[in-house]
């Protein structure tokens, strides 16, 4: 079942809202625009986990627990290294606002309207 005209531009009105208060969720979740992974922090976290295997075992041999507890400890900073994304975001990841023409703005916010008129559906049917 298609969405009416007036659904279709609340549900435009709030999309421009998201986009426009909370860019950094809207990256976040939207997935499609993330961009290319960091080969250079992906390698670096392989290396250092490789490194940090061959410390870990080196502990072991050697029954030194010093050596083998800081070798768990570099191959578990590699690992999160690789796997943990850039925090750099460009501004082509960040989905640009959608093209609808503006809503017409009254005294209160979105959230304002959306109760006011829940208001009057409930007055109209008691």
């Amino acid at each position: 079942m298609p969405l009416s005209e007036q659904e279709q531009r609340l549900l435009e009105e709030m999309e421009r809202n998201l986009y426009k208060n909370d860019a950094d969720f809207v990256a976040t979740v939207g997935g499609a625009g993330r961009g290319r992974p960091n080969y250079r922090s992906i390698v670096l976290g392989i290396l250092l986990a490789v490194a940090g295997v061959a410390g870990l075992i080196a502990g072991v041999a050697l029954q030194i627990l010093v050596v083998g507890v800081l070798g768990f400890a570099l191959m578990f900073a590699g690992v999160l290294i690789a796997i943990t994304p850039s925090k750099r975001v460009s501004a082509s990841s960040i989905p640009s606002e959608p093209s609808a023409p503006r809503a017409r703005r009254s005294g209160g916010g979105f959230m304002d309207r959306l109760n006011d008129r829940w208001d009057r559906r409930q007055d109209g049917r008691d």
